[in-house]
């Protein structure tokens, strides 16, 4: 490998290369190339080609799998924590949404009513705190729907973390900080860890996929929650989450199909 990367560096100049990550479970091909040449064979002998493959397997379309289980998930509006971007978990401060928060979800409110046909949900649930309480009932009223609770669905606990901005935990904890950032199987102090709002975040998705199917639903939810289901639906690793934004009220979709695979349709769109 070290051979070919040289050769490789000789003759592409590497600066022009963008780099992304890919499943393996989604890059058979180029698993297939790869071996190919470790073997020795002219790259492709011995296995199908893309096109080839293509031709006897066609690709199956959304179509033929009938109407997706659509979650529409809505992260909650501002609140005063919000504003001076403070850690605001499942067992900290329960603050409600500020004049402004309000008006966001307005906003969202709007574009979900505007839906039609399979698109508009036909149910409303949220986490059981009080700024996704204040933000689903905006939105329910706006489409005419009762707010269920889930549990699952409620904002990381971060612990010892709560009501301190990033700095400041940071620096009360530098080392154990930077940690958390990295290994999502470490937890703030008294908190819990990504894997384990993973978990529960997962168990909420899969229930309602079952109880909805075919149906859209509109998920009030938080910041992580939110993209605990974006990366899942992404394949990527538990602790992309600290790559992805999503704002206040704004809005993410993912469509879940009778193949079990997912499509991120949006992302933090207002």
């Amino acid at each position: 490998m070290r051979a070919l990367a040289l050769r490789a560096r000789d003759v592409h100049d590497m600066s022009a290369v963008s780099w992304t990550w890919v499943p393996r479970s989604q890059n058979a091909h180029a698993d297939r190339l790869l071996n190919d040449v470790l073997d020795g064979k002219p790259a492709g002998q011995g296995s199908e080609s893309l096109a080839e493959e293509r031709t006897r397997r066609p690709l199956l379309r959304p179509a033929a799998l009938g109407e997706p289980t659509t979650l529409v998930l809505l992260r909650h509006g501002e609140t005063p924590l919000t504003v001076q971007r403070r850690f605001s978990g499942r067992g900290g401060q329960d603050a409600g949404l500020t004049d402004a928060g309000r008006r966001q979800v307005e906003r969202a409110a709007a574009m979900i009513e505007r839906r039609a046909g399979a698109d508009r949900p036909t149910a409303v649930v949220a986490s059981p705190l009080l700024r996704t309480q204040e933000s689903a009932r905006i939105v329910a009223d706006r489409v005419g729907l009762d707010v269920e609770t889930l549990d699952d669905l409620a904002e990381m606990s971060f612990g010892d973390w709560d009501g301190l901005t990033f700095g400041e935990a940071r620096k009360r904890d530098e080392r154990f900080f930077d940690a958390w950032l990295s290994d999502p199987t470490i937890a703030p102090p008294g908190g819990e860890s990504l894997v384990d709002l993973a978990g529960r975040v997962a168990r909420a998705r899969d229930q309602l996929v079952e109880r909805f199917e075919s149906q859209t639903v509109l998920l009030v939810s938080h910041a992580m929650p939110v993209k605990s289901v974006v990366v899942s639906a992404l394949g990527a690793p538990v602790s992309s989450v600290h790559q992805v934004d999503v704002a206040p009220a704004s809005l993410s979709e993912v469509a879940y199909f009778s193949d079990g695979r997912p499509s991120l349709r949006g992302l933090g769109l207002r």
